[in-house]
């Protein structure tokens, strides 16, 4: 950042008074500028026992599957958000969404919200941010062209508890290493 969007002066990084950590401050208005962790919210949507994946049409990961997901918009709940998601990435509706996983990228300030969703109907349409959608089953999820390690997280906790029949909801932080903890 480099201007105040309050008066449009210039801002300096300094730690204002009685805070603990750097952050924007303008030096002609005062004001502090405050930044916070993005807010990612997706699904895991499921079919008769397929999940359904999305090939991405931009970059990052541009020809890499993904779970769709996305920024969560200003004035929407995370359910409107993951629905608006699923349906912009994939053409697709989902219902009876459960919590599943949320996972901390605190080396990106991001946090991820993913949910486990019923997918309606199996005519998807690619929208923008994809190049092709399907449903894969279990066993030929493609691990080597997941687009993120988050999404490859994601899918690992939902494949372990999968044989139990019974879905914990998952929190993990994810390094920047890769490395789960």
């Amino acid at each position: 950042m480099n201007f105040c969007s309050k008066c449009g002066a210039q801002v300096t990084l300094r730690i204002p008074p009685e805070d603990d950590r750097p952050r924007h401050v303008c030096d002609r208005c005062g004001t502090i500028h405050y930044e916070n962790p993005k807010m990612v919210v997706g699904c895991i949507a499921e079919k008769n026992g397929q999940i359904l994946l999305c090939r991405r049409a931009i970059q990052p990961g541009y020809g890499k599957w993904t779970l769709p997901a996305g920024y969560m918009e200003n004035n929407e709940t995370v359910y409107e958000g993951t629905r608006r998601e699923a349906w912009e990435e994939a053409g697709a509706t989902i219902q009876d969404l459960t919590p599943f996983a949320l996972v901390n990228l605190s080396f990106i300030s991001q946090v991820y919200l993913m949910f486990r969703a019923r997918l309606v109907k199996t005519n998807f349409t690619s929208g923008g941010e994809s190049l092709e959608i399907r449903l894969f089953e279990e066993a030929h999820i493609p691990w080597d062209q997941l687009a993120f390690p988050v999404i490859r997280e994601t899918l690992r906790l939902y494949c372990a508890d999968r044989p139990r029949g019974a879905f914990s909801f998952h929190v993990c932080d994810l390094h920047a290493d890769g490395r789960v903890g």
